[in-house]
């Protein structure tokens, strides 16, 4: 039996974006993203642990995906 692909998302930190979730495929890791993304939307940025600022429409090319 073929083993079944999971992902996660990595943060432009490095850091998993949702504790403990592993997507089933690249329409959740998608979803995942777009919610990561909204979180900063009111603030107008991502800011990252060595203090630099991603504008909004840089924070989703930061992310890393992650096939476990």
């Amino acid at each position: 039996m073929a083993k079944k692909q999971k992902f996660i998302v990595m943060s432009p930190d490095g850091f998993p974006i949702e504790r403990d979730v592993a997507y089933k495929n690249l329409a959740e890791v998608q979803e995942a993203i777009e919610r990561f993304v909204d979180r900063y939307r009111t603030q107008g940025y991502y800011s990252t642990t060595v203090r630099r600022r991603l504008p909004i429409d840089e924070i989703e090319e930061n992310c890393r995906i992650v096939e476990l």
